[in-house]
Parts: C-alpha cells; structure tokens; sequence
C-alpha cells in the first residue's frame, strides 16, 4: 500500500532552505520515492488553511517511507529544512482500491 510525506513548509532562510531542497531529491530513489508535488501554487477551496509550501512524496509503503526519513542520506540533511523553515509533517498510508 502506497504512502504519503506531506509537508507544509514555510520558509524564513531561504539560503538554508535552498541547499536542503537540492539534495532532498538525491536520497528518495534508494526508497522508491517520488515528489508527486513540489512547491506548486495552491488554492484552498474551504476551511482556514493557508499552506505556505506544500510538498507531496509518495513511497511505495510506510516502511519505504519510514526508512527514508530515518536513513542516513536524509538525516544528513534534514537539518537545512528545520533551521531554515517552519515545517508540519504528516506521513499517511495511501488507499489501493
């Protein structure tokens, strides 16, 4: 069953973030992952929510993911994302019909 990383990130150092952002698509393929959105432009159709950047990864399983957000490759840059933003992250199971 497919898995989620969903991010809504504000940034507030974007010479920090930016470098954090480059390398983040280099440590997906050993997992299976995949950016299904990146950054594009939102529109919220109802509630108070306003993201700011929203980032969709998806992972062939939980474990894929789970693996990834604890594998060396991103722990090793995961610090650019949390010293140059603001970020909220969920990790979901996906639904196959």
């Amino acid at each position: 069953m497919p898995a989620y990383c969903i991010a809504n990130i504000e940034v507030h150092t974007p010479d920090i973030y930016d470098s954090y952002r480059r390398h983040t698509a280099g440590t997906l393929p050993k997992f299976g992952g995949r950016f299904l959105v990146r950054g594009g432009a939102t529109e919220v159709a109802e509630g108070s929510w306003q993201p700011a950047r929203l980032v969709v990864i998806e992972f062939p399983s939980m474990e894929d993911l789970q693996a990834w957000y604890r594998s060396p490759e991103y722990q090793a840059i995961v610090r650019g994302r949390r010293e140059g933003a603001r970020s909220e992250v969920v990790f979901v199971e996906g639904f196959t019909p």
